[in-house]
C-alpha cells in the first residue's frame, strides 16, 4: 500500500508548483509556502532592484525571453502553448510574461493554488529533537510567526536571487559603477558608457547586445579558454577579451590579453549563489564554493533521505523537464513506489561523482552544471519513475539550441525554423534527416 506523507514545499515557483502536483498525485498531503502574493517565482517580473533596505527576489530584465523554444518549455502532460495558441507572444522563444501566464494556468488547472499559503516566508526549518519530523517556521505578512510539523520537506526556493560576484584584483578601490545582472532591467542607464561585462552565459549574450545599442563600448571578458580576442563580428562597439587581470582606482581596466581601457562600469554576468538561509541542517548538508552537498543526484542528502529533498538545483539543463522528473522521483520515493539505496551506497555514489568531476577538471562551483550530460541525467530520472527516455526530437532540438548559443549567432531566436521543428517534420529524425 502506498504511503501518504505530510509534506511541506518551500516556494511556489515552477519547481514548487510541479513538485506539489506530483506529490498530490501520489497521495501525499501537501502545503506550499510562498513568501510573495502570487506563484511564478523567478518568472515574476519586478522592475525594482536591490536597495540597502530591501533585497529583491526576481532577476528578470524587461526584455528577457526564454533560452529554449516553446516545445521544450512545457511539462509532459501540459505542453507550453504553440505560437498559434498564444495570446501573449507568438514567437518561438517567448518573453517572460508568457512563461508566467503558463505557470499560473498550470497552478489553476491542477489545483495547486489551493495548496499554497501566500505571504508566508519560511524563516526556519529544522529536524525536531524527538526525531522523525521537520519543524517549519514561517512569518506571515502581518509579522506574526507560526510553526507546523511535517514528515517531509521539499526545498524549491530557486537559485537566481543571490548574486555570485567574481573576485577581481583591485576592485575594492574601484571608483566606477558596479552592477550584477540580478539588478539589470533596462539598457538606458548605460547610455554613452564604456562597460566591461564579465561572463559568457546566456544573460551575458543577451545583455551585451542590448546595452550595446545605447552604450559607447561594451567589452565582454571571461575565463573561457576558447575566447577569441577582438571586435565581435557584425558589431561596431562590442569586443571580446580574456579575463580581467586587475582594475585600478582611476577606473582603468587591464585584461589578461594585454589590452587596457578606461571603463565607467563593471557588469557581472557571473551567476548566482545557492542560498537556503532558513535551513538549520548543517550536520546533514552545507554549501561550499557553490556546491550543495552531499546530494545524491542533486536531490537527496543521504543522511536524511528521503525526508529532505531539493528540486531545481541543477543548471545548464532543460529546466522544466528536470523539475518535473525530479518531482516525480521524490513523490514516488516518499510513497514507497521507488526505493533508495542505503545511506552508505548513496554517499559512495556522490563521492564517485565528485572524483569524476575532479578528473575532468570541472571546478567545484560547477558541481551542479549538467552539461554535457543533461540528457543522460534526464533519462536516468525517467527510468527511475518507469517513464520512457526523452524523445529523440526533443534531444535534437535541445542540442540545436545549445549549438546556436555556442556559435554566438545573434538573433537566432527570431531566425528559428519553427515550421521545421513542429508537426510532421519531427518524423524526419527517424530517417536520418538533417539537424538544424
Amino acid at each position: 500500500m502506498a504511503r501518504s506523507v505530510k509534506t511541506a514545499v518551500i516556494g511556489a515557483g515552477p519547481g514548487g508548483l510541479v513538485a506539489a502536483r506530483e506529490l498530490r498525485r501520489e497521495g501525499h498531503e501537501v502545503t506550499v509556502f510562498e513568501k510573495s502574493t502570487r506563484v511564478g517565482g523567478t518568472w515574476v517580473y519586478d522592475p525594482s532592484t536591490d536597495s540597502d533596505r530591501v533585497a529583491v527576489h526576481g532577476s528578470l530584465y524587461r526584455s528577457l525571453r526564454t533560452n529554449l523554444p516553446r516545445q521544450l518549455m512545457g511539462f509532459l502532460d501540459y505542453p507550453f502553448p504553440g505560437p498559434s495558441e498564444s495570446f501573449v507572444d507568438p514567437r518561438a522563444f517567448p518573453a517572460h510574461e508568457e512563461v508566467l501566464a503558463f505557470l499560473e494556468g498550470f497552478g489553476r488547472d491542477f489545483g495547486v493554488l489551493e495548496m499554497v499559503r501566500f505571504g508566508a516566508e519560511v524563516v526556519r526549518v529544522w529536524l525536531a529533537r524527538d526525531g522523525g519530523e521537520w519543524s517549519v517556521e514561517w512569518r506571515n505578512d502581518d509579522g506574526s510567526v507560526a510553526e507546523e510539523r511535517f514528515e517531509a520537506v521539499v526545498v524549491a526556493n530557486g537559485h537566481y536571487s543571490v548574486p555570485r560576484i567574481a573576485d577581481i584584483p583591485g576592485i575594492d578601490k574601484w571608483r566606477g559603477e558596479q552592477i550584477h545582472s540580478h539588478n539589470y532591467r533596462i539598457p538606458e542607464p548605460f547610455r554613452d558608457q564604456v562597460v566591461v561585462l564579465i561572463g559568457m552565459s546566456a544573460s551575458s549574450f543577451d545583455i551585451s547586445r542590448e546595452i550595446s545599442k545605447v552604450a559607447k563600448e561594451v567589452h565582454i571578458t571571461s575565463r573561457a579558454k576558447d575566447t577569441v580576442v577582438g571586435k565581435l563580428d557584425k558589431h561596431d562597439n562590442i569586443w571580446q577579451h580574456k579575463m580581467v587581470k586587475c582594475v585600478h582606482e582611476d577606473c582603468e581596466v587591464e585584461f589578461d590579453d594585454g589590452a587596457s581601457l578606461h571603463a565607467d562600469c563593471i557588469f557581472y554576468c557571473t551567476g548566482y549563489e545557492y542560498h537556503f538561509p532558513f535551513l538549520e541542517t548543517n550536520e546533514f548538508i552545507s554549501i561550499e564554493d557553490n556546491r550543495v552537498g552531499p546530494l545524491y543526484k542533486h536531490v537527496f542528502p543521504p543522511a536524511v533521505a528521503p525526508w529532505l529533498s531539493f528540486v531545481g538545483i541543477p543548471n545548464k539543463a532543460s529546466f522544466f523537464m528536470t523539475l518535473e522528473l525530479q518531482s516525480k522521483w521524490i513523490a514516488q520515493v516518499l510513497s514507497g513506489k521507488v526505493t533508495l539505496s542505503s545511506q552508505e551506497t548513496l554517499m559512495a555514489s556522490i563521492e564517485a561523482y565528485y572524483q569524476e568531476l575532479e578528473h575532468v577538471g570541472q571546478p567545484k562551483h560547477h558541481t551542479h552544471s549538467l552539461h554535457p550530460n543533461e540528457i543522460e541525467y534526464l533519462n536516468w530520472l525517467a527510468s527511475e519513475v518507469s517513464l520512457p527516455s526523452i524523445e529523440e526530437w526533443k534531444i535534437q532540438m535541445y542540442h540545436a539550441v545549445i549549438e546556436s548559443f555556442k556559435s554566438g549567432i545573434d538573433g537566432f531566436r527570431d531566425d528559428w525554423d519553427t515550421e521545421y521543428w513542429t508537426g510532421k517534420s519531427i518524423s524526419a529524425f527517424s530517417k536520418g534527416a538533417r539537424t538544424h
